[in-house]
């Protein structure tokens, strides 16, 4: 069992700028921010359902699947947070490195499971490797918290080719993987129980170049020859692009069992509706559930019958379960007032933006609102981005939050510009989609 920190009330535990966990929360403007790191990246339906009864009882109410698949509480307070954590830790909902360790290194399919080509055409267990690469990456000194390992398993329902990473994993064969480099070059392929190793000498050369220059963060920072040269791996070909995976809906996974992914609205809801879809979850026969980059929640081990039941129970509670619902789409930050670094009311404006563009997100188009810089919500780039900055919002299409240099607009200005016909909606309509 983990030992909460001896600082565990000290606002010096609080440090912005952290990735924070269960027992080293962040300073929000609702309460503070509890991130959870399941044990194996998994809980039950019952899991999930107590986590968010806790969520009411020592927070505000709302939870968040982060841009990472992280489980966060909001508006945990000061005299509430240590019954929090005692609660967790007691009941084994939260990993062994929750105290001290990096956020989640690795990012995986929700499908991914914990045997081989679980995910429908998957060529590996991604699951397995990633576990493998959170074991070893969790022993380097100096790896940056934000650091971000893709592992892909190459094939089924759920490629992540479209999420930004210091480092990408990707099966092309049962026993292959080639690593891709942020610049977009690949290198390999080694041999599949051999990558867990390659990754882990990559990253400790990543750690080491960040240790001797405290100034760079992600790997994007370095010239690409610098670390692929020690990895020792030979250039090699792009693997195939695959289709653009759905995000919500119903998956068969073999043996007569399925997955349902379920998404939430610009990545929160409140803790009584999942506690709800929990106990349907649960009555309805999940077995396991795994939180989805997405913004969602994948359950799994469902009979046909009941993968369809517990679709309509979470559309009865307003939840995403349709891959065309244009809220997905859309990624918003949880912005002011409950972000003290916001300078816009970013997720309640994001609501009102994702009914003005549905037809432009029903095509394809996707919306980042960010209530700051610091783009929390997609690093990546969007076909709309819009920045906070002083109640304003600064304008980048087909860009990312740094791209954004047009003048700052309000809202009313932007939804104007949105109309058929206006210049923001004809370029976003002529644009090229991105996924």
């Amino acid at each position: 069992m983990i030992s909460p920190p001896a600082d565990l009330k000290s606002p010096t535990a609080l440090r912005r700028g952290w990735c924070p966990s269960a027992l080293r929360p962040m300073e929000t403007g609702d309460g503070w921010l509890v991130r959870l790191h399941p044990p194996g990246a998994t809980l039950t339906p019952a899991q999930l359902g107590r986590i968010a009864a806790l969520a009411g009882e020592h927070g505000n109410g709302l939870i968040e699947i982060s841009a990472r698949a992280n489980l966060q509480i909001r508006g945990v307070r000061a005299q509430t947070h240590p019954a929090l954590v005692a609660a967790l830790l007691d009941e084994e909902l939260v990993g062994e490195h929750d105290d001290d360790g990096p956020q989640r290194l690795t990012l995986v399919s929700p499908l991914a499971g914990r045997s081989p080509r679980s995910e429908p055409g998957d060529l590996i267990d991604a699951a397995a490797l990633a576990g493998a690469i959170e074991a070893r990456g969790r022993a380097i000194v100096g790896l940056p918290a934000k650091t971000l390992v893709v592992v892909d398993g190459g094939g089924g329902a759920m490629a992540l080719s479209d999420f930004s990473a210091d480092l990408r994993l990707v099966a092309v064969a049962a026993d292959k993987v080639v690593i891709g480099w942020p610049d977009g070059s690949w290198r390999g392929p080694v041999e599949l129980h051999a990558a867990a190793d390659f990754a882990a000498a990559i990253l400790r050369g990543f750690a080491a170049t960040c240790r001797r220059s405290p100034a760079i963060r992600r790997m994007r920072d370095l010239a690409p020859e610098a670390l692929a040269a020690s990895c020792g791996l030979p250039p090699t070909e792009a693997p195939p692009r695959r289709a653009a995976p759905r995000r919500a809906g119903s998956f068969a996974m073999g043996n007569g069992r399925f997955a349902v992914l379920v998404g939430l609205p610009f990545g929160r809801s409140d803790a009584t509706a999942l506690r709800r879809l929990a106990d349907a979850a649960a009555a309805h026969g999940a077995t396991a559930l795994r939180f989805s980059p997405w913004r969602g929640i994948a359950f799994h081990g469902l009979a046909r019958d009941a993968a369809e039941g517990l679709l309509a129970r979470a559309a009865s509670l307003g939840l995403i379960v349709r891959d065309d619902d244009p809220r997905l789409s859309v990624q918003a930050c949880a912005g002011k007032p409950a972000c003290l670094r916001g300078q816009t009311e970013a997720m309640a404006d994001a609501a009102i933006l994702a009914g003005a563009m549905a037809p432009l997100l029903a095509a394809g188009r996707t919306l980042h609102v960010s209530g700051c810089v610091k783009s929390c919500a997609r690093p990546a780039a969007a076909d709309l981005t819009l920045v906070g900055e002083g109640g304003r919002y600064r304008v980048a299409i087909d860009g990312a939050a740094r791209d954004a240099t047009e003048a700052a607009l309000d809202l009313s200005a932007i939804m104007a510009r949105l109309r058929p016909g206006a210049d923001i909606f004809a370029r976003l309509e002529n644009g090229t989609a991105r996924p």
